[in-house]
């Protein structure tokens, strides 16, 4: 018994030394520890995915790369589903998440969040044949293939359409393609990049949003001003200098970097 009361309270002991740590000012840690823990999904073409050599790459995983080095630090990859991201970077098991983030009114109640580096136009595909969807309100009643947990999703429910649920890029254009979802809406930037390197396949953007639908942002924990200013400070050089849109035109064939005048 005693053994196992010794054990539990090392374990007690632990987790409250990580609590601590967690509750402690983000940029300090990073700076302390040499490195950055970005949580990024893996499966999200071309922001964050595998190539053929089963390399981790993506505009959002050299974006983080970036603002690490210029932060003087390194960068370490967390890669998960979308739905289990935000749960690690509550539990502190992450520093950030840079996946084509953006702000909502749940998760502005709980982070903080740099300028924009990238804007993002929405953008709905069908088939190739399908000439039933021209616009949002023929959204209405249709299947859309999306990941449940989204904002994309959330917002292909707020034009009546009804999900289907998927993980990854790849399974929505399958999705699609075998005709068991009618659509799937999201950043055109996701889009092109598929169709790109798969100019035979049987489908086509039906529409797209005339003004950017989002912005992409780095979010950080509450009460970590200084990360966040750091994270601006870094995006504004890599923009300054060119990197940013260097990056924005090898992942999506334009430069979505700067806000429309």
């Amino acid at each position: 018994m005693k053994r196992i009361a010794a054990m539990l309270f090392a374990v007690v002991m632990a987790l409250t030394a990580f609590s601590a740590v967690a509750e402690g000012d983000l940029l300090d840690r990073i700076l302390e520890r040499g490195y950055m823990v970005v949580g990024t999904e893996g499966t999200y073409m071309p922001n964050s995915y595998y190539d053929e050599d089963f390399n981790l790459v993506g505009f959002d995983v050299e974006v983080a790369a970036a603002i690490a080095e210029k932060l003087g630090v390194e960068v370490r990859y967390e890669v998960h589903d979308w739905a289990s991201i935000f749960t690690m970077f509550d539990n502190g098991q992450i520093d950030t998440v840079i996946n084509e983030v953006e702000v909502n009114e749940e998760r502005a109640l709980k982070y903080d969040f740099s300028k924009p580096y990238v804007y993002i136009y929405g953008a709905v595909l069908t088939a190739a044949d399908n000439e039933d969807i021209v616009d949002f309100d023929s959204l209405q009643g249709k299947r859309a293939a999306q990941n449940a947990t989204s904002t994309w999703g959330q917002r292909a429910e707020g034009y009546g359409a009804v999900l289907v649920p998927v993980t990854g890029d790849a399974e929505t254009f399958e999705l699609i393609l075998a005709g068991r979802a009618d659509f799937s809406i999201n950043a055109e930037t996701a889009f092109s990049s598929y169709m790109n390197a798969r100019p035979d396949a049987k489908v086509r953007v039906a529409f797209r949003t005339e003004t950017p639908i989002t912005q992409s942002v780095v979010p950080a924990p509450k009460g970590n001003e200084r990360f966040i200013e750091a994270v601006n400070k870094a995006l504004d050089e890599l923009l300054a200098d060119g990197t940013l849109a260097e990056l924005s035109i090898k992942y999506f064939g334009a430069d979505f970097t700067k806000a429309a005048e």
